[in-house]
């Protein structure tokens, strides 16, 4: 198929979706258009295997999202942080979700040390960091490449939750309505999703909260 044949087969599918939705559930739509309430924040990555809604069998207005390459979270970026802010502060959303996902192209470039090109190179340094700190704790001893490759993804997801935790609105809201973060990382060959252990002792909560929030 053609990309001019593909683009209009997504047109066509989107009237069949439209239809659909429509007649199973009337109602859908037209609340979509009055506004969200989304209870969760994903953030993941831009692959395109890795459609949330779809693979959490949600529906429109479930989900407020940010994607992008292998679902880098820092203090730094502005597109994230944004998104983190408006969910949080604005959208009052119950959940964030940091979610990897196994054969990551991202992971795979920081972890062979591969020069992508463009600004890439630059956009995967955590995670090449990150990789050189698994390397040097000897985490990755014993393990094949494909096992190193989802150490990293884990690794890459459980430090997106920190960065997530750090955050100001997110501290207060952790510490005023209980917010919840999370960390998951979804198998692109079976489908499933793997919540990872990303809980803190009180002590560190305290430590976050003196640390962290603003205000």
């Amino acid at each position: 198929m053609s990309s001019e044949n593909a683009f209009h087969a997504l047109l066509a599918q989107n009237k069949t979706f439209a239809s659909k939705t429509q007649s199973s559930n009337p109602d859908l739509l037209a609340k979509c258009a009055k506004g969200q309430s989304p209870t969760t924040l994903w953030l993941g990555c831009s692959d395109s295997r890795c459609p949330e809604t779809t693979l959490l069998a949600a529906q429109p207005g479930d989900v407020f999202v940010h994607r992008n390459i292998a679902n880098i979270i820092t203090p730094h970026d502005m597109s994230s942080q944004s998104v983190i802010y408006y969910a949080v502060n604005y959208l009052k959303v119950q959940h964030v979700v940091v979610a990897g996902h196994t054969s990551c192209g991202g992971v795979a470039a920081a972890l062979g040390n591969n020069v992508v090109g463009g600004t890439m190179d630059a956009w995967l340094m955590p995670v090449r960091e990150l990789r050189s700190q698994l390397f040097e704790s000897g985490a990755f001893e014993g393990l094949e490449d494909k096992e190193k490759g989802v150490k990293l993804v884990e690794a890459n997801v459980k430090r997106g939750v920190d960065v997530v935790r750090r955050n100001p609105e997110v501290v207060r809201a952790m510490a005023e309505r209980g917010l919840d973060v999370h960390g998951v990382v979804y198998d692109v060959g079976t489908g499933e999703l793997r919540e990872l252990e990303t809980g803190e002792e009180e002590e560190g909560m305290r430590k976050r909260l003196e640390n962290f929030k603003v205000g």
